[in-house]
């Protein structure tokens, strides 16, 4: 019989060597994308709060940017802030809340500095964890002498944290229609 030394297999040594190898590879490569996976924002939890953001910033946006405050009697007809009783102010009037039955909020303003809201504007909640914050700032828009006066635009930022991620998500509101009431 005839044996043929140059085809050869491999040995019991080898193939234990190769598959250590293998392992130890495999392992510092899966402890790599373990530890990328859990410092990366779930994506679920980031979509969550972009639909908490853009809810809360079209109810914002949907309100009135008015002259005076919508309960003032010139409210309709006022041409400015100065013929107002009641000038319009950043921050919710006395007794308005959010969602009110009775006294809701009635303009852009009074959205201003509300924090820690967990709840949509129907009264159910949000999803446990979520929270979120409002401000609204006087800021002009555009460049040059096109621009809307600080006077008469509004930047809105609805701000969404769960754990420590956080959204911000801007935008801008202007007095077009200032005696428009809800």
């Amino acid at each position: 019989m005839y044996v043929d030394h140059s085809q050869r297999g491999i040995t019991l040594i080898e193939l234990i060597v190769f598959i250590v190898i293998v392992s130890v590879g495999l392992a510092g490569i899966l402890s790599v994308l373990n530890l990328t996976t859990s410092h990366s924002a779930d994506p679920m939890i980031r979509k969550q709060m972009l639909v908490i953001a853009e809810g809360l910033m079209d109810e914002v946006a949907a309100q009135p940017f008015t002259w005076c405050d919508p309960d003032d009697p010139v409210a309709a007809t006022a041409i400015n802030a100065a013929a107002c009783a009641t000038p319009e102010v950043m921050g919710a009037e006395v007794g308005e809340t959010r969602g009110g039955v009775v006294t809701p909020f009635d303009n852009v303003n009074d959205y201003n500095g509300l924090a820690g809201i967990t709840t949509g504007i129907t009264g159910t909640a949000m999803p446990l964890g979520y929270s979120s914050a409002i401000a609204v700032a006087q800021d002009a828009l555009g460049p040059g002498v096109a621009a809307v006066p600080a006077a008469a635009s509004l930047r809105i930022t609805v701000t969404v944290s769960f754990g420590n991620e956080n959204l911000t998500v801007e935008g801008y509101r202007t007095r077009y229609a200032p005696n428009s009431l809800p």
